[in-house]
């Protein structure tokens, strides 16, 4: 038989090593409690200490905002075998009120197995060993989860969670802040003149205008249909009016695309944007009753003839002239 009767034999093709390149690269598994449940949810928290508290308080190495969560409510300590070098990872209740769960049954002590769950309060964890790509994977589900697709700023649920934390830290620390709700005017007028997807295009750059307008640590997010909210970390009411005053007139200035992203067309329009603000402690200590009162002070801008910045003390809303830049 000659080589030419093989031609109807199909290709074979033969697999040798892999370069380096090419290899999978996993990484050491390492000990992580993963948020099933809760406002951390799809967050990946690395357990890199020998011990690491779980609860209420600041000082908890994992805070856990929850009501029915000690100050101090579990810890879980890493355990190495002397002879075998085996490590272990042991989970103690902490004398919680509400308990500790492991799988659904109150513990003491226990030792913790890949794939445990554990509930506090409200809250469920899962144990697991992750690699690089787990951990990866568990970051862009939480990105996925915490932000709005549109905007790319927080969704309204990860801004509470946020606020609610650093008002924690704000109280413990007698540090200022402020809270900004804000609300795009006559937006209906954009959608009506422009169509829906010149609308959809005004919010997705109003999310970068606002964020650019903002410090870096300050955090900001979509409420939902033309409406957001920022919180400003270590800002008084002066500082926050300054930085509410940024936002206003930038988004006033700039020109936003009027027409289609696919369109040769180069038209712009443009739109303004009113802001009501509300401070920590002079305004309220609560973090939930802050949004209330800064949202009644953007409703009031509203009614003063909107494309304007509205305090929710009165005496602060009436200063005129520049105001002193934020400290950074």
């Amino acid at each position: 038989m000659t080589s030419d009767d093989n031609d109807n034999e199909p290709a074979r093709t033969h697999l040798g090593p892999l370069p380096d390149t090419a290899k999978p690269m996993h990484g050491e598994r390492r000990p992580a409690l993963v948020s099933l449940r809760g406002e951390l949810l799809a967050v990946s928290i690395p357990l890199e200490r020998d011990e690491v508290t779980l609860g209420r308080a600041l000082e908890a190495d994992v805070r856990v905002n929850d009501s029915r969560a000690s100050r101090l409510h579990a810890r879980i300590k890493t355990m190495r075998d002397s002879q075998s070098g085996e490590v272990h990872f042991k989970i103690t209740d902490l004398g919680s009120t509400n308990g500790t769960l492991l799988n659904g049954r109150l513990l003491t002590e226990a030792t913790l197995n890949e794939g445990d769950k554990i509930a506090i309060g409200d809250h469920l964890f899962r144990f697991d060993m992750l690699d690089d790509i787990d951990r990866e994977f568990q970051q862009q589900i939480h990105r996925l989860l915490a932000h709005d697709e549109l905007t790319g700023l927080l969704t309204s649920k990860s801004f509470f969670s946020e606020l609610r934390r650093e008002a924690g830290r704000a109280e413990a620390e007698s540090l200022p802040f402020c809270v900004l709700m804000m609300d795009l005017d006559h937006f209906k007028a954009v959608n009506d003149t422009y169509g829906h997807l010149v609308g959809s295009q005004t919010l997705e750059v109003i999310g970068a205008v606002i964020k650019q307008a903002l410090r870096a640590g300050d955090v900001a997010a979509r409420f939902g249909g033309e409406e957001f909210a920022a919180f400003l970390l270590d800002a008084d009411y002066a500082q926050g009016l300054v930085a509410a005053e940024r936002v206003r007139s930038a988004v006033q200035d700039h020109d936003f695309p009027a027409a289609r992203q696919d369109s040769a067309k180069d038209q712009t329009h443009h739109i303004t944007i009113s802001v009501g603000v509300a401070a920590f402690p002079d305004d309220a200590r609560d973090p939930i009753h802050l949004i209330e009162l800064a949202d009644a002070a953007l409703y009031r801008a509203k009614r003063g003839g909107r494309n304007r910045i509205c305090a929710y003390r009165h005496s602060i809303a009436a200063t005129e002239g520049p105001l002193p830049p934020r400290r950074r």
